[in-house]
């Protein structure tokens, strides 16, 4: 197979709302995904708002949070010099891209949920039937769509971090909305699993989202599995 393209979009937002702790990229929540794909074949590209190197949640850094695939990460320059050096937004090019994956953190809450080439680039992606896959927060970044197609959202079955797991989390009084709330103020189909952070996703036709942390590597797999779908129907 030959290379195809992933586009990697990642917040470039770190402070939260009364409270000197940081937020931004859920180490995992990239690394389990961006793994996924570079062992089945894809060529990564990594993009935020800012460029440069995007801020990770320290609390993902933790012990108990590393993920095998993060000590990959930790032990892989080449991956650790494209995470350093993310392109901006605005250059990419979306036509490159045979799908678009956003990780989570509470990062998106403030910056890809309105931002107009996060816009640009989902929209190519609706109107071209690319696939897009989400987890976590990752989602809030489709509220952007809403400034190109209006009621875009609506009816559309959905998971997201959800308000239960933001309280457990502490942080419901610190984001500037709940991403749950917002999504069913949307009028999406809000699905969530029925144990709070265990590995749940939804696939709505080129949509794929991750409800958590513990989703992401879920996620990822359903997007391979139907950029396989449309290979092979390419074919």
């Amino acid at each position: 197979m030959a290379h195809r393209e992933i586009l990697f979009i990642l917040s470039s937002h770190e402070d939260m709302i009364d409270t000197d702790t940081k937020t931004g990229i859920w180490l995992g929540e990239f690394t389990d995904p961006y793994y996924a794909f570079v062992d089945a074949g894809y060529r990564v590209t990594l993009a935020s708002p800012k460029g440069g190197v995007p801020p990770i949640d320290p609390l993902s850094k933790l012990t108990e949070h590393l993920a095998v695939s993060n000590k990959r990460f930790l032990k892989d320059e080449e991956a650790q010099r494209a995470f350093a050096s993310t392109e901006k937004l605005e250059t990419m090019a979306p036509a490159r891209f045979d799908a678009v994956f956003i990780p989570g953190g509470h990062g998106p809450l403030w910056d890809l949920a309105n931002d107009a080439s996060v816009a640009a680039i989902l929209t190519h992606c609706v109107h071209e039937s690319k696939i897009i896959g989400a987890v976590c927060h990752g989602p809030a970044a489709l509220f952007a769509v809403e400034r190109n197609i209006f009621g875009f959202l609506r009816g559309k079955r959905l998971t997201a971090f959800s308000n239960l797991e933001e309280g457990m989390v502490l942080r419901n009084k610190h984001v500037p909305f709940l991403l749950e709330t917002r999504l069913r103020e949307h009028e999406a189909d809000i699905s969530l699993s029925k144990v709070p952070f265990m590995s749940y996703t939804v696939v709505d036709e080129n949509i794929v989202t991750g409800q958590n942390p513990l989703s992401a590597l879920a996620t990822a797999k359903e997007v391979i599995t139907l950029l396989q779908k449309n290979y092979v129907s390419v074919l």
